[in-house]
């Protein structure tokens, strides 16, 4: 009796031991996946999530400043106080001697346009003086340091974490009073961008299911090797750059391009169509950049569908029609939501294709996100933009699961 439970301690502690080894072997089969996906992938959104709201230039270029400003109630109608209105004054004499004024009054100049001419041109002057600067130095340098304007935008950027990206990107502000209220309509422009990029890519994964869904059925249901060979031409376009695809769509949709120059040959046209440059330019490149996301995921789940039950619904009275809406078309239902989930969410970050094909209204958020990168380097708004765009890209991707698991119970 003492050897069977010796025996089967012992068996069970090997089993433990074996388990663990498994456990081991298999972690480290996948690190490198997990390291690469840390260092190419979450890592970067982390950056960027957290340079959507960090605000650390002017605490790092003049603390004591920013400090003082923190302290300083926004909503009071007069100045800040005088200790605080001489210490900007010194320090920004500083921060000119130390050249790193210029990042301060582009930041500023985010919040309140004109900051950084008040800035640059005060803090040349305040360089000029001998001595310590005072505050009626800045009113000598600029008469503008005596309305309370310029300290309020001193006072958004005092703080080491902002929401003000977040609320730009909202096309939202701060009041002179701390209230959160609408941009003038005249500086309203990304809530129109994001309506117009969410549009656009619904149009084009709509597009592509309605011309996708009859060839993936196709492809689906002829033999393997017919089909095989068949798929190759949905495969050719990824043996193709991106910019090589968008720019034939140029030559054949510009008006001496290819279609315009056949119809006018065959006197169908008087004059070329306007096929570029516009909405329409825009869908025709995307979809067909796109069709093959489509296409691949609906023949991946059609051809996993037994024909054996449309054919038990027309041996029961079933005509086709109706075999196929009642019987086959809901089987296909999750490589439809699987498509139109991954063609949309690609279509979200386009950004080559609308900004060669598309007009000025025709560009989506990606291309501001861009602009803001590379030309007016505000790097926390464009990283706004971004987190906003992946938080729809999140949300979308629940509705999406949810979606699917309720038909899964079903």
């Amino acid at each position: 009796m003492d050897i069977s439970i010796n025996n089967s301690v012992e068996l069970k502690r090997q089993l433990r031991s074996t388990q663990r080894a498994f456990r081991l072997r298999t972690f480290m089969l996948v690190m490198p996946l997990l390291v690469f996906l840390l260092l190419s992938f979450l890592a970067p959104i982390g950056v960027v999530l957290y340079k959507s709201i960090n605000d650390d230039v002017m605490t790092g270029i003049m603390p004591q400043s920013a400090a003082a400003l923190r302290e300083w109630d926004v909503r009071a109608t007069s100045l800040p106080p005088q200790g605080t209105r001489d210490l900007v004054a010194r320090e920004l004499q500083a921060a000119a001697k130390s050249r790193e004024i210029s990042r301060v009054a582009t930041r500023a100049n985010f919040e309140r346009p004109g900051m950084r001419s008040l800035l640059m041109s005060t803090s040349r002057k305040l360089m000029a003086l001998e001595g310590t600067p005072d505050y009626e130095a800045l009113i000598a340098a600029d008469g503008r340091w005596g309305e309370t304007d310029p300290w309020v935008g001193l006072k958004y950027i005092s703080s080491d974490f902002t929401y003000h990206y977040y609320l730009n990107a909202l096309d939202l502000r701060q009041a002179d009073d701390g209230s959160i209220t609408s941009q003038p309509d005249d500086l309203k422009l990304y809530s129109d961008v994001s309506w117009r990029t969410f549009s656009i890519s619904f149009q084009v994964a709509g597009l592509c299911l309605l011309l996708g869904f009859p060839l993936a059925y196709f492809l689906a249901n002829l033999p393997s090797r017919t089909s095989n060979m068949l798929m190759v031409f949905v495969l050719l376009p990824f043996w193709t750059s991106l910019l090589v695809r968008t720019m034939a769509w140029v030559v054949i949709l510009q008006p001496e391009g290819v279609v315009n120059s056949a119809l006018m040959s065959m006197d169908v046209l008087s004059d070329p169509l306007p096929l570029i440059f516009n909405r329409f330019g825009v869908l025709v490149a995307m979809v067909h950049i796109l069709m093959p996301y489509m296409v691949l995921t609906l023949y991946s789940v059609m051809k996993a569908i037994p024909m054996g039950y449309v054919r038990a619904a027309r041996s029961l009275g079933a005509g086709p029609v109706m075999a196929f809406f009642n019987v086959y078309l809901p089987q296909t239902f999750p490589g439809v939501f699987a498509g139109t989930l991954l063609v949309f969410i690609l279509a979200l970050g386009f950004y080559i294709t609308p900004a060669i094909v598309g007009g000025a209204q025709d560009q989506m958020l990606s291309f501001f996100i861009a602009d803001h990168m590379n030309n007016s380097l505000n790097w926390g708004l464009a990283s706004a933009l971004s987190g906003l765009l992946l938080v729809g890209v999140f949300i979308l991707y629940g509705l999406y699961a949810r979606l699917t698991m309720r038909k899964g119970e079903k």
